[in-house]
């Protein structure tokens, strides 16, 4: 402690910027922590409908899935389930590519392909839901 500080004042290696701007080591606040938690809070309240939806499907054909899905409010809660899981992956994997993967280039082509990857499974997903829905 330095001859400046007031009495009480802890120690901080924290730049006078750092504190001001409230941010930790990942230079990005915690919008990773509350964005996981809030799609982790979606898909608990989602999960139980998409149970049931998913015991109504089984053991019906095509045409039959398509009359279900073909609902509005089922469809509805199938692709909030979808976008809510594919953003709570993605954000899940790219947390740990940052703790264990210390290169620099690897890193980054990690979480390249994690996007992408989280993507195309949204977007695959969503395709589907829509098609089956539609009755096409």
């Amino acid at each position: 402690m330095s001859a400046q500080d007031p009495p009480g004042a802890a120690r901080s290696m924290r730049t006078p910027l750092a504190r001001v701007r409230n941010l930790g080591a990942s230079h990005s606040g915690t919008s990773d922590f509350w964005r996981q938690r809030l799609t982790a809070v979606a898909m608990t309240l989602l999960i139980l409908p998409v149970i049931v939806i998913v015991l109504m499907l089984l053991g019906r054909n095509q045409a039959g899935a398509a009359q279900i899905l073909g609902s509005l409010p089922i469809a509805i809660i199938l692709l909030l389930f979808i976008v809510a899981s594919a953003w709570h992956m993605k954000i899940g994997m790219q947390v740990v590519i940052e703790d264990y993967i210390h290169n620099e280039k690897l890193k980054l082509a990690s979480i390249m392909a994690n996007n992408f990857f989280s993507f195309a499974v949204a977007l695959a997903s969503i395709y589907a839901i829509l098609k089956l829905s539609s009755g096409v």
